[in-house]
Order: C-alpha cells, then sequence, then structure tokens
C-alpha cells in the first residue's frame, strides 16, 4: 500500500504563519515569523512531507530556507491559481486559516506552480527588483522635465536624474559581477546575450527568474511567460486571441528584447515581416514568442545561436 503523503499549507502574512494539514480537520496553527523552530517541530510531530505556501512579497523567504534545510519538500505556489482553485471548490469566505487549508489542498491535488527556487536566484532576483525601480524613478523624472519650465524646479529634477543614473549604473555593475561570479551563470549569459536583441537585462531576468527555460516544450514556456495566446470562442462566436497570465517581470524584459530584435535580428525581422497586416501589438507579441521559443530551444539542445534558429 502506498504511504500517504501529509501535506501542509502556510498563509504566509507580514505578521504571523498559519499552518494547515491537508485531510486533517483541525490540525492548524498559527505562529510569528521568530517561530520557525517551533513551526518545524510541530511539522515534523504531524508527519509532514510536503509545504505549500504562496509568494508572498518577500515575507515567505526565510521560511522557505529553513523548512527545505530541515528537509521539508517546500512548493511555493502561485497566489491566483489557488484563489481560483477555491472559487472551483465553492469557497467564498476568505481568511488566514481557511487560506492556508487551501493552499495545502492546492499543493496535495495539484501539480506544483515552481519548484523551490535556489538562494542565489533570489539574491540575484532581489538585485534586479531594485533595478527596475531605479529605472522607473530615472523614467518619472525624465517625464517631469517634459512639462517643468521653472528653472530652478529642473535643475533640482536633472539633478535628481543624475544621481539616480549614476546608482543605476553601480548597480549593473554589481549584477554583472554576480553573474560573472557564478560559472553556470556566466556560460548561460554568454549564450543567450549571442542572440541579437538578447541584451544584459533580458539574459539577467531570464536566469534569476525563469529557471524553466530550456527544459520546457516551447507551448509550455510561452504559456509560463504569458505570450502564448488563449481562445476566445463561444458556440458561432469567434473571439481574438489574447494572451493572459505569466511572469510579468519576464514578459517585460522580453518585450524590450523583441522591439530591438524586429530590427537587428534576421530570424525575428523575416517573421514578423510576413506577419505584414496584421496589428502591430499581435505581430509584437508573436516576435515576443518567437524569441523565447528560440531561447527555449537553443538551450535545450545545448545549441549556439544559428540565424536560421526557431
Amino acid at each position: 500500500m502506498a504511504e500517504i503523503v501529509i501535506t501542509a499549507g502556510i498563509d504566509v502574512s507580514k505578521d504571523r504563519l498559519d499552518v494547515a494539514l491537508w485531510r486533517a480537520p483541525g490540525a492548524t496553527c498559527a505562529l510569528r515569523h521568530d517561530e520557525i523552530e517551533p513551526l518545524i517541530m510541530w511539522l515534523g510531530e504531524h508527519r509532514v512531507v510536503r509545504v505549500g505556501l504562496e509568494a508572498s512579497g518577500g515575507y515567505e523567504r526565510e521560511v522557505i530556507r529553513r523548512l527545505s534545510t530541515a528537509g521539508f519538500v517546500v512548493v511555493v505556489v502561485n497566489p491566483l491559481r489557488v484563489r481560483r482553485f477555491a472559487q472551483a471548490k465553492g469557497r467564498l469566505a476568505k481568511n488566514d486559516r481557511a487560506d492556508a487549508a487551501t493552499i495545502a489542498e492546492f499543493t496535495a491535488t495539484m501539480a506544483p506552480d515552481r519548484e523551490l527556487r535556489e538562494a542565489a536566484r533570489d539574491r540575484l532576483g532581489e538585485y534586479l527588483l531594485v533595478r527596475r525601480h531605479l529605472q522607473r524613478a530615472i523614467t518619472d523624472t525624465v517625464n517631469q522635465l517634459e512639462h517643468l519650465r521653472e528653472a530652478e524646479l529642473r535643475r533640482l529634477v536633472t539633478a535628481q536624474r543624475g544621481g539616480l543614473t549614476r546608482r543605476l549604473q553601480r548597480l549593473d555593475r554589481r549584477i554583472a559581477a554576480l553573474i560573472a561570479d557564478h560559472p553556470q551563470w556566466r556560460a548561460l549569459a554568454k549564450q543567450l546575450r549571442s542572440v541579437p536583441g538578447v541584451g544584459p537585462v533580458l539574459a539577467q531576468t531570464l536566469i534569476a527568474l525563469l529557471p524553466e527555460l530550456g527544459r520546457l516544450t516551447r507551448r509550455q514556456i510561452a504559456s509560463l511567460v504569458g505570450v502564448a495566446p488563449f481562445d476566445d470562442d463561444s458556440g458561432r462566436r469567434h473571439g481574438g486571441r489574447q494572451i493572459d497570465g505569466g511572469r510579468t517581470t519576464v514578459r517585460c524584459a522580453l518585450y524590450m528584447a523583441a522591439l530591438v530584435a524586429k530590427r537587428c535580428n534576421p530570424t525575428i525581422a523575416a517573421f514578423a515581416r510576413r506577419l505584414a497586416g496584421k496589428k502591430p501589438k499581435v505581430i509584437l507579441v508573436a516576435c515576443m514568442r518567437k524569441l523565447i521559443t528560440i531561447l527555449n530551444a537553443m538551450l535545450r539542445k545545448g545549441e549556439p545561436w544559428q540565424p536560421a534558429a526557431g
């Protein structure tokens, strides 16, 4: 008889951790973030093997690290998918304890959303997060300067933009050093950047936030990034295809790369020309999908970039 794998779900909030077990009514607990050792003991007493929790803006990172070190199988699940799972089960109530029970059931019965990320990738991801915030701040100052007429204000915002730009340059050097210090990442970045249109930002983003690249099919990777078209049909009505879901940060970086690839990548440029006549946005999304599937195929096969790739 197969051994039953006991699964726990943890709802992570700013102040506490709510824990529930799948198929064990009443087996719940609530602990503070500094009570991870008691949490590990409680899970051990209940013979828990697998633990699911949602990405919660960083509050979950220490919990993930400690639980994985203690030997638990930790799965990070997508909050939106968990919520839709609860709605499909007819659960309208939402509170921390109920959410923990739903996470436990989702983790036990559904395929994991993504594997546990290694600490080094999380660290790189944090640097990229700060970089995005800095880039947005710089863009804000550029937009302000377009509308300001007062000389004193223009000097103030110009100085602010200069300071932010210097911080961004220092951060870029630090991110490049993190990649260079990791032999596998260094080789991967070199392979990715050999493709015309793929710059350092996209390569770094893929390394940090899309570790599945090269291990999935072309349809799976397109869906994971959020550039796979979904049908919108009902009866005789045939709606326009549209993209949905996916990893927004990866998709944004891919968007900028596709804009460049349409001009300088012969494969992407030829592909875009074949789509002439379609809406510009449709063409660009198709180019994004083409680019990520080319990169996925390159990594899966371990082959260098070829102009006719994809």
